[in-house]
């Protein structure tokens, strides 16, 4: 994994790059089927810088996941702008600029595993040829090598899910959105998979902008966590996450991530 070093901090991003995706002045309304508008997302503001990784974090209908649809063209914001590498998300959609991965893995179980990371390639009109070797290169990036000629159907949840990584990274995106993505797994299962996350988003220097409910999850993973208040959801806290990388399991048995898990409760509170 590369050393802490290759990891800027947030303020030497700021002074010497363009933000990768940003947020200004965005706010998200809905009209229910009765008539009344309801505000998701109010006053959004922010940066967020290559290779970051990023996670958002509030309570449940805060709007995290309208925010991760807004930068994924998956919605259009009511007002303020949102630029995904310097264009609008729409564009960058078009540009193939990003992956996404949801809570549920969505894989089709009539096709095996390398048919499935295959599709993207697929749709885009790569060769057979190379649609073969980036899906086993990525399989392997997802030590599911030995995996390519099974069915999803005969994978674990976790095994699943890494499959829709892989997917998501085939066409070599500079942004991964991830939305919950191991929400539905079992602790210890979670647990390794953050760990794999980290060794993938270090092999591939991907930003990374990842939505959870789990503040242990958040503090490991990230190098900044983003704190929103219920709903409308405003970002009320911007947390630096001081942890040197390469983060072993044992990090979280220290004074400091219990400091920087505290803060963020704080935040949330």
């Amino acid at each position: 994994m590369a050393a802490a070093s290759s990891i800027p901090t947030t303020k030497q991003k700021n002074d010497k790059q363009a933000p990768i995706v940003s947020l200004q002045n965005l706010a998200q309304r809905f009209k229910t089927p009765t008539g009344q508008v309801v505000t998701a997302l109010e006053n959004i503001n922010l940066d967020i810088y290559p290779n970051e990784f990023i996670s958002i974090i509030g309570p449940s209908g805060c709007g995290k996941s309208t925010l991760l649809r807004i930068v994924a063209d998956l919605l259009s914001p009511t007002s303020g702008t949102a630029m995904v590498n310097g264009k609008p998300p729409h564009q960058a959609r078009l540009n193939r600029d990003f992956g996404m991965v949801f809570q549920q893995a969505v894989l089709y179980d009539w096709r095996s595993v390398i048919k499935n990371i295959e599709l993207p390639l697929e749709i885009m009109n790569y060769s057979n040829a190379e649609r073969t070797s980036r899906a086993q290169e990525m399989l392997d990036l997802v030590e599911l090598g030995e995996f390519a000629h099974h069915y999803p159907w005969q994978l674990s949840g976790g095994m699943q899910q890494r499959v829709a990584i892989a997917r998501a990274l085939t066409f070599k995106p500079s942004i991964l959105l991830m939305d919950e993505p191991f929400g539905a797994l079992d602790e210890m299962t979670r647990e390794r998979m953050n760990i794999e996350l980290l060794n993938i988003w270090t092999k591939t220097n991907t930003t990374v902008i990842f939505i959870t409910h789990s503040i242990q999850e958040a503090v490991y993973l990230s190098s900044r966590v983003v704190v929103m208040s219920p709903r409308p959801g405003r970002i009320i806290k911007d947390i630096p996450i001081t942890l040197p990388y390469p983060r072993d399991p044992e990090v979280r048995d220290t004074e400091d991530f219990f400091h920087l898990v505290t803060e963020v409760r704080a935040g949330l509170r």
